[in-house]
């Protein structure tokens, strides 16, 4: 900021704003932006950086990601600031408003400091005078000002009064309250400070008995005065006596009842109840809960009488006639469109025939395929299904097929010639028939073989014309090639960890089923974890070592290796969580070496040697050093986890080696590897190598390593002493002659 004076105002906000989102980033940097910012927002500086300061600092001592020491000694460094911002009587509503939350935030914090530190008495005085301020202006001040004042005397209160908590070193740390005042404190006096918190109690509730008091005011009065009385039980009593005694439907006798006024008055109700209702269930044993049901259903049916009354208002006597009749009117219109379903026309009829119902010629020559794209036709097409009526469209769909029915009675209908009608019509006054001569025997009988038999007609299909369907085809995928197939696979894979981890562990353990349980038979956690250990050990076992040497027959393999992409997912949903996930981890980890032995056992000896891929101990040993920096001294979960792992190897033990750089975590490491020693059998002489390891390379682990080495490996103490003066040991701790 030291070309503040070269830069124009918007510039210097734009590179405050850019501090602003370093420090929302990194909240270690508040302390340093901070103080670089004092001199910047000062009483003399412009109006703009004012008000981007107090915005600031009411943000920063606000927010919970600042831990509560820096808020403290932060706090002493801008009371100088916010005492002189406070303190100008023409300073700006913005920079008020951000300078009273700041306060508002920092009181406790200024509190509990002079409380540990009572020699501090400048840092007291200058709180008391913002505070002194703040209560100056509370009545005069602009609205959004006075709502601000309400959240600086709740938090007053809450400091002065005494906690609902006995013991507050062992409770909330950001409760400060008058239990943390000791006795004869220099500064404070804990019965001077709950008499200003009473007065400024009652200040705060006269808001509710005054009857010109804003509404918005009286909103942010009651929003308050819940965690008052959660956390503060003296004030219990005062707080709802005002309650009982407040009418939020007052304001609907005062005052003609506006949309304005009705917003308000069903806010004001709506905040009241709410907050009784959740004071009397919270307790119901309390003397006044039964008072404060009734009040709640009263107020209930006052606000249903007030609103509902004025609804239900007559109309005036000269227009009782006309509302009458528009009422009628209206109650005979239907929001949904009203079709007619008028007969075909006689003759061939095409299929967008059939199913119009329109009159309109307009409507009926406009082609949607060649205006409208199809999947917009589509869309409108759902849309409007949706939003139309049931009854509309279901005698649409009625429409339809009585004229598909009609359709089909006319073609399958036979014509006799006998009943065939002559096309004349019976009132036709001049109709003249035509004199020709009759048709002999011989003229009707070659008209008759000429003629398709009935038989041959009642075999034929009836022909509709442009009513018959077409047949429909769905097109053909497209081709995947290994690459999006590979893709396609991880976000299925990705789905089903989704589902892992929407499901709740169960209340009761079942017992594992071993390797040969069936995989998703609950759908539950365990059943999906099932099929994505197999997936990842399994789906394909045996094609990993194939190699082409054909080139002419290559095959394009994908770069991905989908089992193992669902290790690497398994990996990271295990250390999500590592100590409530290990037994997935053990669960994997025992597929795969399974899967191991199985490849190792079926390898054909007679064939060309194939090299069997082994992840059993790559993925182990990454997962140990992954969750290894993580372990405490108290911590059980590496004991449980070697001792559930199918196989132990010296890399692995090696690993629990590296513990005991940390001598806190000595005890930890050495415990693991003896309760091996203990209760593994196959891996106690690998597990006591790794002691011995132990005891040779660090000296802080030689006591108790040593311990456990005279127990199963006695001797071996004393001899590996007097091989480190020059006699050579060997690893079962006998001395070897040269």
């Amino acid at each position: 900021m030291a070309t503040g004076t070269q830069l124009s105002v918007a510039d210097q906000i734009r590179q405050l704003e850019g501090a602003r989102g370093l420090v929302l980033k990194d909240v270690s940097y508040y302390a340093q932006v901070i103080q670089a910012t004092l001199p910047i927002i000062g009483p003399s500086s412009q109006v703009e950086f004012r008000r981007w300061g107090s915005e600031f600092l009411a943000e920063a001592f606000a927010s919970p990601a600042v831990p509560l020491s820096s808020k403290e000694t932060l706090s002493l460094g801008v009371l100088d600031t916010l005492k002189s911002l406070v303190e100008d009587p023409r300073q700006d509503v913005l920079v008020l408003r951000g300078v009273i939350q700041a306060a508002a935030s920092i009181y406790p914090l200024a509190m509990r400091w002079i409380i540990n530190n009572s020699y501090d008495s400048t840092t007291w005085e200058k709180m008391t005078a913002i505070k002194t301020r703040i209560r100056d202006i509370w009545d005069t001040a602009p609205l959004t000002i006075r709502i601000c004042c309400v959240k600086f005397a709740q938090r007053v209160v809450l400091a002065h009064t005494s906690s609902a908590n006995p013991e507050p070193r062992r409770g909330d740390a950001l409760d400060i309250s008058r239990n943390m005042v000791p006795a004869g404190h220099s500064a404070l006096d804990g019965d001077q400070l709950e008499a200003e918190a009473f007065g400024l109690l009652d200040r705060m509730l006269n808001v509710l008995e005054n009857e010109s008091s804003d509404p918005l005011l009286v909103d942010a009065t009651l929003n308050t005065l819940s965690i008052l009385i959660r956390q503060r039980p003296k004030t219990t009593n005062r707080i709802v006596s005002a309650l009982l005694n407040f009418n939020p439907l007052r304001l609907a006798t005062a005052t003609p009842l506006t949309p304005k006024t009705k917003v308000l008055i069903k806010s004001m109700e709506k905040t009241t109840r709410m907050l009784l209702t959740h004071l009397y269930r919270r307790d119901p044993h309390n003397p006044l809960a039964g008072r404060m049901q009734q009040y709640v259903e009263r107020l209930v049916r006052s606000r249903a009488e007030i609103f509902d009354d004025n609804g239900r208002k007559r109309a005036m006597v000269e227009q009782a006639a006309a509302v009458e009749a528009k009422r009628q009117r209206i109650a005979t219109v239907s929001s949904q469109p009203q079709i007619e379903i008028t007969p075909l026309k006689p003759g061939a009829n095409t299929l967008a025939e059939v199913f119009t119902f329109t009159n309109n010629d307009g409507l009926k020559k406009f082609n949607v395929s060649d205006t409208i794209p199809a999947p917009l036709a589509a869309r409108i097409s759902v849309r409007t299904i949706v939003q139309l009526d049931t009854d509309i469209l279901q005698r649409a769909i009625n429409g339809v097929r009585d004229r598909l029915a009609l359709l089909r009675e006319a073609a399958q209908q036979p014509i006799s010639p006998e009943t065939a009608p002559l096309d004349v019509e019976e009132d036709d006054d001049d109709y003249e028939p035509d004199y020709y001569a009759a048709e002999d025997t011989e003229q009707l009988m070659n008209k008759l073989d000429s003629s398709p038999s009935d038989e041959r007609r009642d075999l034929q299909a009836p022909v509709l014309g442009a009513l018959a369907l077409p047949a429909f085809k769905l097109p053909a995928p497209p081709t995947l090639n290994p690459e999006q197939a590979a893709r396609v696979g991880q976000g299925a894979i990705a789905r089903v960890f989704g589902t892992m981890r929407a499901l709740e562990d169960p209340a009761t353990k079942k017992p594992k089923a071993g390797l040969h349980r069936l995989a998703a038979s609950s759908y539950d956690r365990d059943s999906w974890l099932t099929v994505i250990t197999r997936l990842a050990t399994r789906a394909n076992a045996g094609l990993d070592e194939i190699l082409v040497k054909d080139e002419g027959s290559a095959v394009s393999l994908p770069s991905i290796n989908m089992c193992d992409s669902i290790r690497e997912m398994l990996f990271n949903y295990v250390l999500e969580d590592f100590r409530k996930r290990i037994d997935v981890a053990v669960t994997w980890l025992s597929e795969e070496w399974y899967r191991e032995r199985v490849q190792q056992r079926f390898a054909s000896p007679s064939g060309p040697p194939r090299e069997i891929p082994e992840k059993y101990e790559s993925w182990t040993l990454r997962l140990i050093d992954a969750f290894l920096p993580y372990l405490h001294a108290q911590d059980k979960i590496l004991t449980r986890f070697l001792s559930e792992l199918p196989e132990l190897t010296p890399s692995i033990l090696a690993r629990v080696n590296t513990l005991c750089r940390d001598p806190s975590l000595v005890n930890l490491s050495l415990t693991s590897l003896y309760y091996l020693v203990m209760l593994r059998p196959p891996v106690r002489d690998i597990a006591l190598d790794t002691i011995q390891d132990i005891w040779t390379a660090y000296e802080d682990a030689r006591p108790m390593a040593a311990k456990y080495l005279q127990k199963w490996r006695p001797g071996y103490v004393d001899a590996a002493q007097q091989g480190l003066s020059g006699t050579p040991v060997g690893t079962d701790g006998a001395i070897v002659a040269t």
